[in-house]
């Protein structure tokens, strides 16, 4: 708030100190009044022009600098990679050319400025300049969307290969839960219109069906590490987006219908907290919450580091609040964790 304050101080201050320089020019007797621009007029806009150059590209220089340290720290599933190495290299190609044809522009500005007397050289058509300037960004484009292609089929590749998990994710406003296929790995039937809340069918599992016997419903994440994961995705009510920004995952929600994606984690919970980025963003995070705490405010207690699943899209009021917790660890770790949950048949027993 104090922030938005500051901004709009400021944007009020510009516009106060606009209306007098207007009122000051406006008292003014002038000998001259044109409305064409004089070569002083062309000049100060050279320079102006100049300044503005190095004002973007001082902002640039300063958000890269300054927020860096809150974007993601390395991708934990083995797609994660490429993805960020696609990014990687768009970025650096979009701000080579910024760069480039920023300086260009306001340097030609400047430098071919109007003057009294002088007429401006022009070609009504040159082939070779417009040739130039159409093939480099034609093959570089061409380029990054075939390697975006590329990217995205080798992603999107979802099969049953390497005896991956089935997870299924539900997605209703607002919270998430998890179906797992139990022993046999396979998911049961299930159906909005067999949800039974008073009996805990949250999910809507056909109760007739056998494969539905051993499947583990939870609301909390665990993975096993290297080892591949098909998710499924269902949504009860409107359109949601699972988000799970640490492994370069996301896929839409859709109601009457099941979305599929597929990664392999490659970092446990316990191995990312011990990365340099992650723990300085814990620190930066707790050194907030201490203050917060010594003032008496919420949101105070010391945080850890998680995975995490988020919804992506604006599902409603408490869309901010549609997360679950997601943990990676090793096989032997995950394997006892199933074994201590309970099946969606001991689950409708004990409700009889």
């Amino acid at each position: 708030m104090t922030t938005l304050l500051t901004i709009l101080v400021l944007i009020l201050v510009a516009i106060a100190i606009w209306q007098m320089t207007k009122i000051f020019e406006l008292s003014q007797i002038r000998a001259e009044n044109t409305q064409v621009a004089s070569d002083k007029d062309n000049k100060y806009n050279g320079y102006l022009m100049f300044a503005f150059l190095i004002f973007i590209y001082g902002i640039t220089i300063f958000s890269f600098w300054k927020y860096s340290k809150v974007l993601l720290p390395e991708a934990a599933s083995e797609h994660g990679q490429s993805y960020d190495s696609l990014m990687l290299w768009s970025f650096v190609i979009i701000f080579f050319v910024q760069t480039v044809t920023q300086a260009l522009l306001h340097y030609f500005g400047y430098k071919y400025k109007g003057e009294k007397g002088k007429k401006a050289l022009f070609y009504a058509d040159n082939d070779r300049l417009e040739f130039i300037w159409t093939i480099i960004p034609v093959i570089v484009l061409a380029g990054l969307i075939l390697w975006g292609l590329y990217t995205w089929t080798n992603i999107m590749d979802v099969n049953d290969e390497d005896d991956p998990l089935i997870v299924e994710l539900y997605a209703q406003q607002f919270n998430w839960t998890a179906r797992y296929g139990g022993a046999d790995n396979v998911l049961g039937g299930a159906n909005v219109r067999m949800i039974d809340i008073n009996r805990a069918n949250v999910l809507g599992l056909d109760e007739s069906d056998p494969y539905a016997g051993d499947d583990v419903i939870v609301k909390e994440l665990h993975l096993p590490v290297g080892r591949k994961v098909n998710f499924r995705f269902r949504s009860q009510d409107v359109l949601h987006s699972a988000y799970m920004p640490h492994f370069r995952a996301q896929m839409n929600c859709v109601p009457g219908m099941i979305t599929e994606f597929s990664f392999t984690p490659t970092i446990t919970t316990e191995e990312m907290r011990l990365n340099p980025d992650v723990i300085d963003k814990v620190k930066r995070t707790n050194a907030i919450r201490t203050e917060r705490a010594a003032n008496g405010e919420p949101n105070s207690d010391p945080w850890e580091f998680d995975y995490v699943l988020l919804c992506n899209k604006i599902c409603g009021k408490s869309h901010y609040n549609m997360q679950m917790k997601i943990i990676v660890e090793t096989e032997e770790e995950y394997n006892a964790w199933m074994e201590s949950q309970q099946t969606f048949s001991q689950l409708m027993a004990s409700m009889n």
